[in-house]
């Protein structure tokens, strides 16, 4: 039996660079991690952390040596705010079938497709925002991250990650009387 070949990639300033691979192509392709730049795909720390852990991608140090998941973490978590909430609720929603991408465009977290659908393909159905059990937001936050998501037609999705690890998802939609 042989054993699948799996992408590597590096850490370059605040995302991961695949090596020039039909590996690397193939895994985009499949499952729309990151996007494709100059034959290779640049995704998000989150992303290749999730890719990671489920042992699609090995990221290498500056001495071609793997890096180990729990050093990746702890680098991770000092590069970007909130990665742990953020990559729990990304996390949950791709096990779960769906396409997660970034969002930075329209002012939010993420942007989530319905499951089956590529982007590209046709729009995201939700922008999401992850949050902490016991954070606080205000009236008016909860009214930006609303309008953004209406202005860009989607509905608000609200992912809060509590104590225990488990996520419950909060929908926002506008409805005409």
């Amino acid at each position: 039996m042989t054993k699948k070949v799996v992408p590597s990639a590096q850490i370059i300033e605040k995302s991961v660079v695949s090596e020039d691979s039909d590996e690397a192509r193939e895994l985009y392709a499949k499952s729309r991690f990151g996007s494709v730049k100059r034959k290779k795909v640049e995704m998000s720390l989150i992303e290749a952390y999730y890719l990671v852990e489920k042992e699609k991608l090995r990221i290498l140090d500056s001495r071609n040596k793997e890096v180990p998941s729990s050093k990746l973490l702890k680098r991770f978590i000092r590069l970007e705010p909130n990665f742990f909430v953020r990559y729990k609720v990304f996390a949950d929603m791709r096990d779960k079938g769906y396409v997660v991408k970034t969002a930075l465009k329209f002012g939010a977290e993420y942007r989530v497709y319905e499951k089956g659908v590529k982007p590209g393909e046709d729009h995201a159905k939700w922008i999401l925002y992850p949050v902490r059990e016991g954070d606080k937001l205000t009236w008016f936050e909860f009214s930006s991250k609303n309008r953004v998501a209406h202005s860009t037609k989607k509905n608000l999705l609200i992912g809060i990650l509590d104590s225990e690890g488990d996520i419950t998802y909060y929908e926002v939609s506008w409805k005409k009387p």
